[in-house]
C-alpha cells in the first residue's frame, strides 16, 4: 500500500455538540491523512435514533469547519446503510460464525448477579451456541424473541494485533465472550456496523481514542469473518481532568465544548495547535505550528502513551480553560498579520453591536492601528470588545482596580484631568509628542509625577489600569473622544 492509498474516518456520534476530545480524534486523523496524501472520510454514526438530532449533526459540521478540518467524502450517515448492517449480520449466520440467542434478560441479568456473588468475573457461557437447527426453528417459531452473537472460536490462541500506539496486543479466545452483533429488535450494534461501514469506504488506518482499544479485538473478529485485512490501528490516550477523570460533555458541560472556545474568542488554528499537544509531541520543544510545520512534524509515533491532562479551571475568570491554550492563543492573537486579526475582530464587535461600517472603508486604516496598538495586552478576541470596548464604544465600564489606583487615590484629578482636556484641546493637532509635553507641564504645575494625571487619563479614557503608551492613545483616539471623557471625569469619583 502507497501512502496516497491512506484513508482514515472520523465518526462521531451526532448525540451533542463536538467537544475537545472529538476533535483532537478529527486532528489527528486530518493530519496523517494529509501527512501522506490521503483521505479523510466523515461519516455521522446516527443509528441511535432516540438520541440523533439534526443540531448536533449541523454543529459538528460547524465546528470541524471552523476548525478548518476539511474532509474529502461525506458526510456520510450511517443509517443509510442499515441493509448492508443487517446483510453482514445475515451472512454471518450463514457462515456459522453467529448465532441466535434466545436468553431472556432476566436469565442472563440472573447469571451475572450469581458470578458477582461468588466473586467471579462474568462472560456469557454460550447457552444457546449449539441449539439445533430444529431448536432454533421451534422457537423463532413461537415468538421467542432473540439476539444475534458472533460465534468467538473457542481453544487455544487469540487474537493479536500491533497497535501503532500501544505496540502488540494480544487477546485469547477464552478472555472474549460470544458478543452481540444484532438487538433483539433487529438493530445492528456499533461494533458490527462501524465494521461494515469502514470495508465499505476502504479506510486502511483507525485513529481513534484509547477507549475503543477494548472493542479492536473482537472488530478484528469481525474483518477476518467477513474476509477482510482489518485495517491498522492507532489508539490515542485519554484527555483527562485534573483529578484524573474522563473529559466528557455528561460530566464537564460547556467547557469541553468546541462551540464554547469559538464564543470565548479563540482563533481556530490556535485551538487546533493546543488540542493536538493533548497526547502528541514532535520530539522537541515546539509549541507553535503553522498548519505546513503541523502536517510535516506529526506522526503516529509521536502519540505519549500516558493520558493527557486538559488544566481547565472554573474559578478563575482569565484562565476560564487551560492556561496553556490561553497563551497559545494570545501567540497568535499578537503575531498573526493585522488584516487578518481584522476580520476576525469584526463579527466579535458585530456581535456586540459596536462594529461601524467605517472600519472597512475610511477608518481601515485606523481600525487596524488600533488593533496593532491594543493586542498585546489581549489573550482573546473577545478580549477587543470587552477590555477594549473603550477604544470602540463610549458605554464601557471601568476596571475596579483602575479607578481604585488611579482615581480615587487621587481625588484632585476631578479638577485636573478637566484642565488636561482643556490643555489638550487648545493644540491644533494632538500628537504623542505634544500631548507628552501637555501632560509633564500639567504635572509639573501642580507638583506631582506626571504618572498620575497620565495614568489617571488611561482609567478615564480606556477603562483599563495598563495599555499602550497614553501619549499615542492621545493622539489615536478622536479628538473629541479624548476631551470629553476627560472632561467626564468627577463622575468616577
Amino acid at each position: 500500500m502507497s501512502t496516497s492509498d491512506v484513508r482514515v474516518r472520523f465518526p462521531p456520534s451526532p448525540t451533542g455538540y463536538l467537544h475537545i476530545g472529538g476533535a483532537r480524534t478529527a486532528i489527528y486523523n486530518w493530519l496523517f491523512a494529509r501527512k501522506h496524501g490521503g483521505k479523510m472520510v466523515l461519516r455521522i454514526e446516527d443509528t441511535d435514533a432516540d438520541r440523533s438530532t439534526e443540531d448536533s449533526i449541523r454543529g459538528i459540521i460547524d465546528g470541524l469547519e471552523w476548525l478548518g478540518l476539511d474532509w474529502d467524502e461525506g458526510p456520510y450517515f450511517q443509517s443509510a446503510y442499515a441493509a448492508e448492517h443487517a446483510a453482514a449480520a445475515e451472512r454471518l449466520l450463514a457462515q456459522g460464525n453467529a448465532y441466535k440467542c434466545f436468553c431472556s434478560k432476566e436469565e442472563l441479568e440472573a447469571r451475572r448477579e450469581a458470578a458477582v456473588k461468588a466473586r467471579a468475573d462474568y462472560r456469557y457461557a454460550g447457552t444457546c451456541r449449539d441449539l439445533s437447527p430444529e431448536e432454533v426453528a421451534s422457537r423463532e417459531a413461537a415468538g421467542a424473541p432473540y439476539v444475534i452473537r458472533f460465534k468467538v472460536p473457542r481453544g487455544e490462541g487469540g487474537v493479536a494485533f500491533k497497535d501503532l500506539v500501544y505496540g502488540g496486543i494480544e487477546r485469547s479466545y477464552n478472555d472474549i465472550e460470544d458478543f452481540v452483533v444484532v438487538r433483539s429488535n433487529g438493530q445492528p450494534l456499533y461494533l458490527l456496523c462501524n465494521v461494515v461501514d469502514d470495508i465499505r469506504d476502504r479506510i486502511t488506518h483507525v485513529i481513534r481514542g484509547q477507549d475503543g482499544l477494548t472493542n479492536t479485538p473482537r472488530q478484528i473478529l469481525l474483518y477476518r469473518a467477513l474476509d477482510v485485512e482489518p485495517p491498522t490501528f492507532a489508539h490515542m490516550p485519554l484527555t483527562l481532568d485534573l483529578n484524573k477523570a474522563k473529559i466528557s460533555k455528561r460530566s464537564h458541560g460547556e467547557v469541553v465544548a468546541v462551540q464554547f472556545y469559538r464564543e470565548q474568542g479563540f482563533i481556530p488554528w490556535a485551538l487546533v495547535n493546543f488540542l493536538v499537544l493533548l497526547g502528541w509531541s514532535p520530539g522537541d520543544d515546539r509549541e507553535i505550528f503553522s498548519p505546513e510545520e503541523l502536517i510535516e512534524a506529526f506522526s503516529l509515533e509521536g502519540i505519549n502513551k500516558a493520558n493527557s491532562i486538559f488544566n481547565y479551571r472554573k474559578d478563575d475568570p482569565k484562565f476560564f480553560t487551560d492556561p496553556k491554550a490561553i497563551n497559545i492563543n494570545a501567540h497568535y492573537l499578537r503575531t498573526m498579520p493585522v488584516a487578518q486579526l481584522a476580520e476576525l475582530v469584526k463579527p466579535v464587535l458585530e456581535r456586540e453591536g459596536i462594529w461601524d461600517a467605517a472600519y472597512e472603508g475610511k477608518k481601515r486604516q485606523w481600525f487596524e492601528r488600533t488593533l496593532e496598538m491594543t493586542r498585546e495586552r489581549f489573550h482573546t478576541l473577545k478580549d477587543f470588545a470587552t477590555l477594549g470596548r473603550a477604544w470602540f464604544a463610549d458605554d464601557f465600564t471601568i476596571d475596579d482596580k483602575a479607578r481604585q489606583k488611579n482615581l480615587l487615590k487621587h481625588p484632585q484629578l476631578m479638577e485636573w484631568l478637566p484642565e488636561l482636556a482643556d490643555r489638550l484641546e487648545a493644540l491644533p493637532i494632538i500628537t504623542p509628542e505634544e500631548a507628552e509635553r501637555v501632560a509633564r507641564e500639567l504635572a509639573e504645575t501642580h507638583g506631582v509625577k506626571p504618572g498620575i494625571p497620565v495614568n489617571g487619563a488611561r482609567a478615564v479614557i480606556t477603562g483599563q489600569i495598563k495599555g499602550p503608551s497614553m501619549f499615542e492613545v492621545f493622539a489615536h483616539l478622536d479628538r473629541d473622544t479624548v476631551i470629553r471623557r476627560l472632561r467626564q471625569a468627577p463622575e468616577y469619583f
